[in-house]
């Protein structure tokens, strides 16, 4: 930490670069010769190292501070994706206490300085903010200013595991004194203090809890089933926060599907179609939501924590406006007008089509359970009753009823579906369930005599009035254009990358709404997301294509007539430039996402791009390709 003070109290009053403190130089002193020159920004407290680097190009004075904590420290041998969850969290209250004893109410962050850590949600996800890495000890002796004496035993410097926790650091405007408080002094002894005070039975617990999630998701998986809820589980989330709602009902399984696993009791949810149905505000919409969240392991006290799903699972709805891109929508869509339904394309899709190529793109990805409310849903795409199916005689849709049980059947994949408004599910339901104030019970033998008595013996009319389905090919090409992928707008030479507040990811000229992603549980997941796309990006499209849209040579319509701008269609683009290059998207994106499982999140990080934040949690890759399928990608 002296190197730092040495840095900082060097610089200038009004100077804001910190390019000493980043640059870390060491000045190796030389018997004969020049000195030897070292950049190292890693300064030590002992054996705890602290990394100091840029955040982004334009934030200088907030740099991100990446402390090295050996595991032996915290009495660990290795930490996987739970224990360093739980040691990330249990930082974040001495980082308040810090900023507590630090903030002046008179002065901004930026004159006062402040102590940024990312907040996580309840969800235990893999993120750059936290993560085990090996660390070389510090190799020298300083020995004034930057000067220091390479130890002659250096083959001997031990590397530590440790684990690397990030945060960023606001120095105060033109009190340089004041940051090196911050830095070398306030928050090495606040890591001292963490380290002593760590309370490894809380570890214990979160590990316990891991394994027992992990248990449960085992055997769903080995026994068939896409979902467990637990008995005690509080599904209602508060407005404030988003935790467990005070007072909420919790939940109790039925008789009839109460089991057993792992020595928790709970409520199974059987492969199949399954429909949640009840009155408004009965509960069955936060059951889903519930089960929506379940991808995912929970936090102790979050009341989900034992809520666990498919992790393949997707939240489908419909999305008026998305752009789709080579979608065969042909088991949903007969035909349309002069367009294929077997190979569809649009910039601006309906909320039925859309509806459609979210259905088929997920189960073209390897998703084996959809989890679809009717309130979020294209009523033409679920539901045609018996008297519109005789009134409208030419209609294109198929409904969703008519398929889902076929989706099961042929491809293995489930559906839990919520409605309120229609019974057209009930005659093709394995289960229905009825909620009625947050309590929920098995119906399906009661559910069918109802519709016995009422449609009288036999199957609803409205079987009388369909036609002859044929079977649905529910193949899809996943199919993309890659000279359609890029991060620069046509004519720059600048990349552009940036998450809007607004619900949008920005990647070139591409402006990718992506609100209706309902499994993106965090911000933190689009600049993953955003980072990922870049890279995947960079590997299908060398610079020299880069460079082709920079210069401009790619003819092909973005304007028109009248200056204005328009998106070119899929025909002009691939005839106005190169010869398209088709590649598959999940393929790419499985690529990816194995790359980023051996090299680690924040490899994908870039200092250049202020508009993306600096924290990242790792989607899944079904959200990856949703965002790409989404783009419009026009060459």
């Amino acid at each position: 930490m002296k190197r730092l003070k040495s840095f900082l109290l060097n610089m200038k009053p009004a100077d804001e670069t910190y390019r000493e403190m980043y640059e870390g130089k060491l000045c190796e002193t030389c018997e004969v010769g020049e000195s030897a020159v070292h950049n190292q920004a890693i300064y030590w407290w002992g054996e705890i190292g602290y990394e100091i680097t840029r955040s982004n190009r334009l934030e200088l004075s907030r740099p991100t501070v990446t402390i090295h904590i050996p595991l032996k420290m915290l009495k660990l041998q290795e930490a996987g994706t739970a224990a360093l969850d739980y040691i990330f969290r249990a930082f974040i209250p001495y980082v308040r206490t810090l900023n507590e004893l630090n903030d002046n109410r008179k002065r901004t962050h930026r004159e006062n300085g402040h102590y940024d850590i990312y907040e996580p949600g309840p969800e235990v996800l893999v993120r750059n903010v936290v993560r085990e890495s090996l660390v070389a000890q510090k190799y020298y002796k300083l020995l004034s200013g930057c000067a220091i004496r390479v130890l002659d035993d250096r083959e001997e410097i031990p590397s530590y595991s440790c684990v690397s926790i990030m945060l960023q650091v606001q120095l105060p405007e033109k009190r340089h004194k004041k940051g090196i408080q911050m830095l070398a002094k306030d928050l090495p002894e606040t890591v001292n203090c963490f380290v002593n005070e760590f309370d490894g039975q809380g570890l214990q617990r979160a590990l316990a809890l891991w394994e027992k999630q992990e248990a449960i998701r085992t055997w769903l998986r080995e026994n068939g089933h896409c979902a467990f809820v637990a008995d005690g589980s509080i599904l209602p989330r508060a407005r404030e926060g988003g935790g467990p709602l005070a007072g909420a009902v919790p939940f109790v399984s039925t008789p009839e599907d109460q089991v057993e696993i792992a020595g928790v009791r709970g409520m199974l949810f059987r492969r199949g179609v399954t429909v949640i149905t009840g009155g408004g505000y009965s509960g069955k919409s936060t059951l889903l939501d519930a089960l929506s969240a379940g991808i995912y392991n929970h936090v102790e006290g979050d009341g989900r924590e034992l809520v666990l799903t498919d992790q393949s699972a997707m939240k489908i709805s419909a999305e008026d406006g998305r752009s789709v891109r080579h979608v065969n929508l042909s088991p949903f869509i007969k035909w349309m007008p002069g367009g294929d339904p077997a190979d569809f394309s649009t910039d601006h899709a309906s909320g039925s089509t859309s509806q459609a190529a979210n259905v088929m793109e997920a189960v073209g990805w390897g998703v084996k359970l959809l989890l679809i409310d009717e309130d979020k849903s294209a009523t033409n795409f679920m539901i045609q009753d018996p008297v519109m199916r005789i009134l409208v005689e030419k209609e294109p849709v198929t409904p969703f009823v008519d398929r889902v049980r076929e989706l099961q059947e042929r491809k293995g994949v489930s559906t839990i579906l919520v409605i309120g408004g229609s019974s057209e599910y009930l005659h093709v339901a394995d289960k229905i369930y009825l909620m009625r104030d947050y309590v929920i019970r098995e119906v399906t033998e009661a559910a069918g005599k109802l519709q016995a008595s009422f449609w009288g013996q036999g199957e609803p009319a409205a079987e009388g009035s369909k036609a002859p389905l044929t079977a649905a090919d529910f193949s899809n090409g996943d199919l993309v254009d890659a000279n359609g992928l890029n991060t620069r707008p046509r004519g720059s030479s600048t990349e552009v990358l940036e998450v809007s507040d607004f619900g949008f990811l920005i990647l070139g000229r591409e402006q990718v709404d992506i609100r209706m992603l309902h499994n993106i549980v965090s911000v933190s997941q689009l600049n993953a997301a955003a980072f990922l796309l870049r890279r995947m990006f960079e590997k299908v499209n060398g610079l020299d294509r880069f460079q082709k849209y920079a210069l401009g040579n790619r003819s092909g319509g973005m304007d028109g007539a009248d200056g204005s701008r328009r998106e070119s269609t899929l025909e002009e683009g691939e005839s106005a430039g190169a010869k398209p290059r088709w590649i598959c998207r999940r393929e790419q994106v499985e690529l990816l996402m194995e790359e980023i499982q051996e090299k680690g999140l924040e490899f994908v990080y870039s200092t250049f791009f202020s508009q993306c934040g600096r924290w990242l949690d790792l989607p899944r890759k079904y959200e990856v390709l949703a965002v790409l399928s989404r783009m419009r990608m026009d060459p």
